[in-house]
C-alpha cells in the first residue's frame, strides 16, 4: 500500500450554537512539520493535538485550521486594552527619542500577540470532545484522499520499474553484438600493426577473454533484476511508511544503471541506459511523495 504525503481532509460538527469545522491539508516534506491555527481558548490543547496530528499522519508539511463559528461572532474576542496602551506608550516615547515618523501604530499593535484575545473563557470538557471527534473525521477524511493519491503514484511507478525491466531484456542481443564487434575491431588492429608471423593467438584470445571479462555485463543486469523485483514487493507491502525504503532501493537501481553505462561499449546500450536513467528520475520525482 502506497500513501501519498499529499493530503487533504475537512470535517464539521456543532456544539450547542457553535460550528466547528476543522481542516487538515500536507504537502510533501522530508520530516514531520505540524502547524496550527485555531482559536485562542484551544491553545491549551494544543499539545494533544500535535501527538494526534504527529501519531497519525506520520511524515509531511502539516496545516491544522480549527474555525468555531458562534452567533455572538464579533463578541467572541476583544481587545486586550492594557497591553495596547502599554505598547502605545512605549511605541511612541521610543519614536520620540529617534525622532522616527510612527505611521500607523496601532495597526502595528494589533498583529502583536495576545493584543486580541478570546472571552470565551476556559474551554468546556464537553465542546473538546466535539472537537477530538471532528478532528478524527477530518483525519478519516484525509486518510481516504492520501490513498487515493497513493494509487495513482503506485500505478505510475510499477509502471516506471516495468519499463526498466523491459529495456533491461532488451540488452542481450546487443550484448552479443558488441563482443563479436570488439574481437573483430581488435583483430583488425592487429593486422594493421603487427605481421601475422608475430601474433601469438594463443595469447591473444587470454587478452580478449580478459578483455571481455572486464566489460561483462551479467552481474549488473542480475543485481539490476533483482532490485526492481525487490522494489515492486516493498511497494506491495502493507507498511504505510515505505517512501524512504523505496528511496534507498531506487539508489541502488541507480547505481547499477551506471556501471550498466560505464562498461557498454555500445551506442544501443547507451541508448538504454540513458533511458533507464530517465525512468529512474521519474520515479525519484514520486517518492518525495510517498510517505
Amino acid at each position: 500500500m502506497i500513501l501519498s504525503m499529499t493530503g487533504y481532509g475537512r470535517a464539521t460538527q456543532y456544539f450547542k450554537e457553535k460550528t466547528i469545522t476543522i481542516e487538515v491539508r500536507s504537502l510533501n516534506s522530508k520530516y514531520t512539520d505540524v502547524r496550527f491555527k485555531l482559536p485562542q481558548n484551544y491553545k491549551e490543547k494544543e499539545h494533544i493535538l500535535r501527538r494526534d496530528i504527529t501519531d497519525r499522519l506520520k511524515r509531511g508539511k502539516i496545516d491544522v485550521l480549527i474555525d468555531v463559528v458562534s452567533p455572538n461572532g464579533e463578541d467572541a474576542y476583544g481587545l486586550n486594552h492594557a497591553l495596547i496602551k502599554k505598547y502605545y506608550r512605549e511605541l511612541m516615547k521610543l519614536s520620540d527619542e529617534l525622532t522616527v515618523p510612527t505611521g500607523d501604530i496601532l495597526a502595528a499593535i494589533l498583529r502583536i500577540p495576545n493584543v486580541i484575545i478570546s472571552e470565551e473563557g476556559t474551554l468546556q470538557e464537553e465542546e473538546w470532545a466535539v472537537v477530538e471527534k471532528t478532528l478524527h473525521e477530518a483525519i478519516k477524511a484525509y486518510d481516504n484522499f492520501r490513498k487515493e493519491e497513493g494509487n495513482v503514484l503506485a500505478k505510475e511507478l510499477q509502471e516506471r520499474i516495468e519499463n526498466i525491466q523491459q529495456m533491461l531484456s532488451e540488452i542481450k542481443p546487443y550484448e552479443e553484438e558488441r563482443i563479436i564487434g570488439l574481437r573483430t575491431k581488435l583483430r583488425q588492429r592487429m593486422d594493421e600493426h603487427l605481421n601475422k608471423d608475430e601474433v601469438d593467438e594463443n595469447r591473444f584470445e587470454q587478452e580478449i577473454l580478459f578483455y571481455l571479462e572486464k566489460i561483462d555485463l551479467t552481474e549488473e543486469k542480475v543485481r539490476l533484476s533483482q532490485h526492481c523485483k525487490y522494489f515492486l514487493e516493498e511497494m506491495k507491502k502493507k507498511d504505510e511508511i515505505k517512501g524512504r525504503k523505496l528511496g534507498f532501493i531506487s539508489q541502488e537501481i541507480g547505481r547499477e544503471i551506471n556501471t550498466l553505462g560505464a562498461k557498454a561499449y555500445s551506442y544501443e546500450i547507451q541508448r538504454l541506459v540513458v533511458n533507464m536513467k530517465d525512468e529512474l528520475e521519474k520515479i525519484k520525482e514520486q517518492l518525495a511523495n510517498i510517505i
